[in-house]
């Protein structure tokens, strides 16, 4: 259990009929008038909702237990991801859904981290930018501007990602994991 004043960013409350909730932000509030109270933005770990919610000052609320595990992407097994714990070598396997659209960013032996709860693996968290190599991809040409100076671009793990019009196939680019966009190209 922890009250109010225990809220930190990343805290995993248990509310609800036992959902997972992550604190992303809050704020502790003492308005002139009244009681103070704590306003949270949350996060359903499950399901990814994020809503606003407002504690009174000093209620107990339950929390989880959630610890974060290296871990190290093996292979796709067809429908499924199997990952391996870096500390006991044990492979378990997780669902696309639990990685999201990060999943078309994965490499073979790619380090990432995983949330467990009671066993249970509750989401996958990519590093923020990998290093992919460009498979395929038009060349550019310099006076085609109607699509504001960005091409498609086939990355190696088959993912197509915008890119700019001087980027080569064989090119190495640092690409942002979260929303799938171009950050640079890599110098070798």
């Amino acid at each position: 259990m922890a009250s109010t004043a225990d809220f930190k960013n990343g805290l995993v409350l248990k509310m609800d009929g036992n959902q997972l909730w992550q604190i992303l932000e809050f704020q502790h509030v003492k308005p002139g008038k009244g009681p103070a109270f704590v306003r949270t933005k949350i996060k359903n770990v499950v399901s990814g909702k994020i809503v606003d919610k407002t504690f009174n000052a000093g209620v107990k609320v339950e929390t989880a237990t959630v610890d974060r595990r290296d871990m190290t992407y093996l292979y796709n097994d067809g429908t499924d991801y199997v990952f391996m714990d870096a500390e006991t070598f044990d492979q378990i396997t997780i669902v696309p859904e639990l990685i999201g659209e990060g999943a078309r960013f994965l490499l073979e032996n790619m380090t990432v981290q995983v949330s467990m709860h009671e066993g249970a693996p509750l989401q996958v968290e990519l590093p923020v930018s990998v290093e992919l190599v460009v498979k395929h991809t038009d060349p550019g040409l310099q006076g085609d501007r109607s699509t504001g100076g960005n091409k498609p671009a086939t990355l190696e793990t088959d993912a197509e990602v915008q890119v700019p019009l001087f980027i080569n196939t064989g090119d190495t680019l640092k690409i942002d994991t979260r929303d799938g966009s171009y950050l640079s190209r890599v110098n070798n």
